[in-house]
This record gives structure tokens, sequence and C-alpha cells, in this order.
């Protein structure tokens, strides 16, 4: 158990999750235990995993409710919030786990990228934690992570496609091994999570009696189901590159703009619901799939053209936040089945930060000997740490055309 000068264990009452996620029959528990910690954001989870991928114990402290009064997440007031959570979060779902500290093989936690503040709280309070018991230390990519967590739930063996879309992420990248990834795409300016809860910000969602709950995201795909997209046709000005770059900031200043013109119609204050809402939320969240599909389809073109997929049953991983929208999972869906590549996409409990991709990335890792540190090693955070190795010049070299592909959300 904590000693003393660490930290307690004592049953708290909680709404944290204990539960054995088993993907293979005939998996117990085994004698490999990780403790993953995660707080890149606003989230606050830890986890305890075996090597078999079973989850022993989990806690989860989200912070959405508190960022949706403010508007937005505030870096300041998100550490705050980590700072008063982490040491119960952990505290739980060691307890849950039934795994004491002693018993722990290794503790992983997320140090890059995500926000300074942030992974700042995630990253001390672990290496606390691992001096005090004296463990191995696991620095984990957040990226990797998201895009390792369907090894999981399944067996996938390497190399495949991912693609990684969130709030703060746009990539596409070849996964090659446990720390081996190819950079094919990434945003230029914002993610489009960010571009769709800003666009709902705007159109004062919150505000509306079905959204009140809800991220900026997930209303919009809930009202665009009542919406016509066709009403508002927007684009993304990406179409003359032809590479797997990512760009979101223009499509948000269109959407901007249609608001204006919108309110100023209707002779309402920026502030009160518009009558159009759901339009132009179904026309926000098609453009975002359009232009997430299309990059993708160049993504797959080019890995195959370079023979960097296998040529039996190449898969498409696609995690993160927004992989849990239906709307954008149905327009990839269309592009590998044209392409002929198997789409996985983890349940959407996982495709959210937690502890668990945390853990099992640490697993991972523990399995493979890489990255493996002593525990009492200096580590430092990386806010702005990139994803593998980065192509992005090659592919754009390639000039890959992209051949139409009519989406069945199309009609």
């Amino acid at each position: 158990m904590f000693t003393s000068k660490c930290l307690i264990l004592r049953r708290l009452p909680t709404s944290c999750r204990r539960h054995r996620f088993t993907p293979a029959l005939g998996r117990a528990a085994g004698s490999t235990f990780v403790l993953g910690i995660e707080t890149s954001c606003d989230d606050t989870g830890a986890a305890v995993l075996d090597e078999t991928g079973v989850i022993l114990g989990e806690c989860l402290h989200s912070q959405k409710q508190v960022h949706l009064r403010t508007g937005g997440i505030v870096p300041t007031v998100a550490q705050q919030l980590h700072r008063e959570n982490i040491a119960r979060v952990v505290r739980e779902a060691v307890e849950r786990s039934g795994v004491t500290p002693g018993r722990l093989s290794a503790v992983a936690t997320t140090v890059k990228p995500g926000l300074a503040l942030s992974l700042g709280v995630g990253l001390q309070f672990s290496l606390d934690f691992v001096k005090c018991h004296g463990k191995p230390f696991i620095p984990i990519h957040h990226m990797e992570a998201h895009a390792l967590t369907v090894r999981m739930l399944q067996p996938v063996a390497f190399p495949f496609l991912v693609l990684l879309i969130s709030g703060g992420h746009a990539l596409l990248a070849l996964a090659r091994g446990v720390d081996d990834f190819l950079l094919l795409g990434r945003t230029l300016d914002e993610a489009p999570g960010d571009t769709m809860d800003k666009v709902a910000r705007r159109l004062s969602i919150v505000k509306h009696p079905k959204c009140s709950t809800l991220s900026g995201g997930q209303a919009i795909e809930l009202l665009a189901k009542q919406g016509q997209r066709r009403k508002f046709p927007f684009t993304t000005p990406m179409g003359q590159y032809y590479d797997c770059n990512f760009s979101f900031a223009g499509l948000r200043n269109q959407v901007t703009m249609a608001i204006k013109k919108q309110e100023h119609e209707e002779g309402i204050q920026p502030g009160t619901l518009l009558s159009c809402v759901n339009d132009i939320a179904a026309a926000t969240q098609h453009t975002v799939a359009s232009h997430l599909a299309r990059r993708t389809h160049r993504a797959v073109l080019f890995c195959k053209a370079k023979g960097l997929l296998p040529l039996s049953r190449p898969t498409l991983v696609v995690s993160g936040g927004v992989a849990s929208n239906q709307y954008i999972r149905e327009a990839l869906t269309v592009i590998t089945e044209a392409t002929g590549l198997h789409l996985l996409c983890p349940p959407a409990k996982f495709c959210t930060d937690n502890g668990v991709m945390v853990a099992w990335n640490g697993i991972e890792r523990l399995r493979e000997g890489k990255g493996i540190l002593p525990h009492d090693v200096d580590v430092s955070y990386e806010p702005k740490a990139p994803l593998g190795v980065d192509i992005t010049a090659e592919v754009k070299e390639a000039a890959i055309k992209v051949p139409s592909v009519k989406l069945r959300i199309d009609d």
C-alpha cells in the first residue's frame, strides 16, 4: 500500500469503474501490472492493466461541465482541477484493481503533447510516485497511445494506417511499430474538434434545450441529424494541394460569416439561437467529414503506391475524441470500402482521453523493452512534441490525385 510519505489508500464512495475487459476468450489476470496516468488536457484519468489488456481498475474525472460554463478550456483552471483530483483518481484506480503499488511493474504517464500546465501536474505526481515506490517510469506520447489502443481490443498487426482526430489534433500516420511512426499529414491550423467546438459556441448551442450538457462537437452532431447541410455549401480551401495535411480555420471563418448574415436577416443579436441552427450544424459537420475523408483517401493511395501497407487486409484505425462522431465514421467507411481497407474504431469510451490507453501503451513498451526509465530519472514534458518521422513533404511531392468518390452521406 501507499506509505505515509506517499499516498494513503482508503475506501471512498465513487462512480469510477472497475471491470474486466476481455477482448479474447480465456484471458485471465497476469503478473505484469501497469498503472497509466493521463492529464494531457482536461480529463484526469488513471487505470491499472495487466499484460493481456484486462482493465483491473479505472477512474476518470471529467472537467467537461466546468469548461462548458467558461466557453472553452482555460489552462489554469484545468491545471487546478487536475491538482485537486489526481491523488483521488489514482488512489481509486489502484484500490479498485486490487493491485498494491508494490506489485506494479511500472507507471506510464502522458508527458507529450498537450497543455503544458496539465501535463506538468501528471508528470510531477508520477515522478513522486515512482520515486516513493521504486518503480520504473514509462513516458508516453499521447498520440501514440491513441493509435495503439485498438491493439488492446483485438489483434492488429503492424503496419497500419491511423487517423487521429480530436479537439487538439488531426494527424494521419503509418504505425510501423510501438514507437515507429511515419507522419503523413497534420493540421496546419486548428483541429476538427476545436473547429466544431468554436462553431457551437458562436451558435450559442449550449442554450438549446437538448444541448446544455453536451460538448460543442456532440451538440453539432446531434443537431445535424435534423438539418439540411446543402443549405450552406461550405468548403475547405485545400483542394488544390495534393498532400494529406488538414486545414479547418477557413471553414470556421465561412461559418462565422454565414452566422452573421443569418443573424442580420433574422434580426437577432449574437447569442440568440438561429432558426437555421440545425442546417448550419449539418453543413459544418459534413464539410469536416468530407475533408477528413478525402485527405485519408490520398494517404491510402500514397501508402499503397509506396508499398507501405500489407497486401492482405490493410487496416485504417481511427481514434481520438472526434472519432466517436458517427457521421464522420460513415464518411471514412465509404473510403475504406472503395480502397479495400478494413476500418477499425475503438468504442467511444476509448476514443476520448483516459488512463486505459496510457496504461496499455505502457504494457506495449514494457513488453518490448522500449522507453523504460529508472525511477530516479529526470523527465520533462513536451507540449508540442511531434509524432514520428515527418514525411509530409514526400507525400506532397508525390502529388497523388484523389479520384471522385460519392459519399453515401451526400445523398
